[in-house]
């Protein structure tokens, strides 16, 4: 995973067996002005319906560190650093990792705070994976949630199958989304403490039943979005009740949601569709109102990128894409001023 800071770039690895995982620790940006020359960088894409972003030509400054499969993305707005997650690559040095073996999700927690941690899922179908894992920013494993190397249904103990994506929040309670393709299709919020406040486990096509739930997010007015692979659509829960409030379908007729986020101004919601290779901003809408999906902008990413997951710099507005095919991750910057969207 890389680690990506605004005046300085290190790379951190582990290796398992035949994986690879990079932390890359980079700062939010760079003050070199041109893209440095890259085999794997593939900076062509459209912009279709309103121009709301454009490439950061500038990021990251050594984009040649990249040299595997870019799963995920992570920010800490508070600090401006960017962890940037991929498999199968070079190594270079280690968080002390041995025992993530197929790492997925990633989410920055307790980001205001002096001790900020990693949250990353494992999909991994060995002896450590079905798990989320919470590390120090330097890498140090802090808790493991789930059943290690045991794919399962259980509440008590904790067990996953494939659990795709955590969602942190401020408060501590976590929203999780599980799995990537095994036997849950689970929706899950567990309180600080990780006790089960509530859930949805159906398999299928209703409301609050799900096909391969891949990426969660939750608004400031208490709701819950989650990207249901399977279904092609959106659909959306109140963050405290846990009850239905809608579903949006119109908008992935062709590609189903892989990732969701929001914008800090709280105006869009930033989708990717991995076998389209688009990144779509959706209009939000206002509190109280779920209605139909409008698509305001795409940027539609050259042929087999991939983008995988997403995540947003909410100081700034930056929008980074792990992408899968194209192995790199690139960054996105709002128009206005060049970098800020409030």
């Amino acid at each position: 995973m890389w680690i990506n800071k605004r005046s300085q770039t290190y790379l951190i690895a582990s290796g398992m067996v035949l994986l690879v995982l990079f932390m890359t620790v980079l700062y939010s940006s760079s003050s070199s002005s041109q893209h440095p020359s890259s085999p794997n960088f593939k900076p062509d894409y459209q912009l279709l319906g309103r121009p709301l972003y454009k490439l950061d030509l500038s990021w990251p400054r050594n984009p040649e560190l990249f040299t595997g499969q870019v799963f995920s993305v992570a920010v800490n707005q508070y600090t401006g650093v960017v962890y940037v997650g991929q498999r199968d690559g070079d190594f270079l040095m280690s968080w002390n990792t041995t025992s993530l073996e197929m790492p997925h999700g990633m989410f920055v927690g307790d980001a205001a705070s002096d001790s900020p941690s990693v949250w990353i899922t494992d999909v991994g179908n060995g002896p450590y994976g079905h798990c989320i894992k919470q590390y120090s920013s330097s890498g140090k494993l802090l808790q493991v949630l789930g059943t290690p190397g045991k794919a399962g249904s259980g509440l008590d103990p904790l067990q996953f199958d494939q659990p795709a994506e955590v969602f942190v929040h401020d408060s501590g309670e976590l929203y999780i989304v599980d799995g990537d393709g095994g036997m849950n299709n689970r929706l899950i919020k567990l309180s600080k403490e990780h006790q089960v406040l509530w859930m949805h486990a159906e398999k299928g096509q209703g409301l609050a039943q799900f096909y391969i739930p891949h990426s969660v997010t939750v608004d400031t007015a208490q709701r819950v979005w989650v990207a249901d692979r399977g279904n092609k659509r959106i659909q959306v829960f109140n963050s405290i009740t846990g009850d239905w409030l809608g579903t949006w379908g119109s908008c992935f007729t062709e590609d189903a949601p892989y990732s969701v986020r929001l914008t800090p101004d709280k105006k869009y919601f930033v989708v990717v569709q991995l076998n389209t290779n688009q990144i779509s901003l959706l209009d939000a809408p206002p509190v109280g109102l779920i209605g139909q999906c409008n698509v305001i902008s795409v940027i539609q990413l050259s042929e087999d990128v991939k983008p995988h997951l997403v995540d947003l710099d909410l100081t700034t507005g930056a929008l980074y894409v792990a992408e899968i095919g194209a192995q790199q991750a690139q960054k996105f910057i709002p128009f206005s001023l060049g970098g800020s969207l409030h």
